[in-house]
């Protein structure tokens, strides 16, 4: 009877044991030390002592004295950071996409007495406050801003822990998320938007240099005109200014040649001399005629050169004899007009040249 009964005892402590690891994994520890009156306790470990089964003290790193029989050390809490993996579990986000996502859990215990008295496992309280608090924050994302925005989503998941955790005497330092599955319709639909983002960037980035280089050929055409209609300016200005000046030349030669004749004519023997030269003119003249044109006018005696001559000098002295006063004055009038009227032409000109 005795031996079924500490066989089921057994059995009920064994099953008991099972279910408790299976529902909450404890983490491990250095074991519960025996009282043996003097204690050395190593560092960042924190002992806490109960006197005859009510919270005693929190024993200090180094050299204590416990009294036996009545103090007993109940928890052995370390003061590391612990790090505890979060297990992959399923969400759903604002789009109404399942995600599996698992992530890494970093804690500290900075109130021994709380983390021993206010819960049964700190970790596993810990483990299960960052997978609900992991799913509440994934359901106010779109999936779109679970992978743009994991630091806020990481910032988020450790302030709620902290909140909930006060009381247990555990802070948690960090929350990273490790992995994100995403289902397989879901990813290849992001790997089409993908490529169809980057086809776009393509299209945007080549159209804008097809546009920059139909830009740069206008420009280009645009100061080849301008050069252009700017140099033809210049040629004719220039070329105005050179038919201007030789206007100018010819006419100041011509009249220097005028006056030069003039003041020869004056001379002793003028005269003779402008005999001979309207002479030799005739005569070169009457060379030429046949030279220009198949039609020939000649003279009545073209074999008397002697009357010929008289006949030109007769011209020429009846022009250089004096005229009449009003002849001469309508002459000079006349004379003083048709200057006047080349001198405004060439004015004219010279203003039109520099106009243009």
């Amino acid at each position: 009877m005795l031996a079924r009964a500490a066989r089921g005892t057994g059995a009920l402590l064994l099953k008991g044991s099972v279910q408790a690891s299976a529902r909450a994994p404890r983490r491990a520890s250095s074991g519960l030390p025996r009282n043996t009156v003097v204690l050395f306790v190593p560092q960042q470990e924190a002992w806490v002592v109960e006197r005859m089964g009510r919270f005693h003290r929190i024993l200090e790193p180094g050299l204590n004295i416990l009294i036996p029989v009545l103090d007993r050390i109940r928890y052995v809490q370390s003061l590391k950071e612990i790090v505890i993996n979060v297990p992959e579990q399923s969400a759903v986000t604002l789009d109404n996409v399942t995600l599996q996502i698992d992530g890494v859990l970093y804690l500290r215990i900075m109130d021994p007495y709380k983390a021993s008295y206010g819960v049964e496992d700190p970790e596993y309280a810990v483990t299960q406050l960052a997978q609900t608090t992991m799913r509440s924050e994934l359901g106010k994302l779109s999936l779109d801003k679970v992978f743009r925005e994991r630091e806020s989503l990481n910032a988020s998941i450790v302030d709620a822990i902290n909140q909930a955790a006060d009381c247990w005497g555990i802070r948690c330092l960090r929350y990273e998320i490790k992995d994100i599955h995403v289902p397989p319709r879901v990813k290849e639909s992001m790997q089409m938007q993908v490529e169809a983002e980057r086809r776009k960037r393509a299209t945007v980035l080549e159209s804008e240099g097809t546009r920059e280089s139909a830009i740069n050929v206008a420009e280009g055409k645009k100061q080849a005109q301008i050069l252009a209609s700017e140099a033809e300016k210049a040629e004719q200005i220039n070329q105005a200014a050179g038919e201007a000046s030789a206007v100018l030349a010819k006419a100041k030669a011509k009249a220097e040649a005028i006056r030069i004749l003039a003041a020869a004519l004056t001379q002793h023997n003028g005269d003779a001399a402008a005999s001979l030269t309207v002479a030799e003119q005739y005569v070169s003249a009457f060379s030429k005629l046949a030279k220009d044109s198949n039609t020939i006018l000649l003279p009545s005696n073209p074999g008397d050169v002697t009357s010929m001559v008289a006949q030109a000098m007769g011209v020429y002295g009846a022009l250089t004899k004096a005229p009449v006063p009003e002849v001469q004055d309508s002459v000079s009038r006349r004379s003083s007009r048709d200057v006047r009227s080349t001198d405004a032409s060439l004015d004219e000109e010279l203003d039109r040249v520099k106009l243009s």
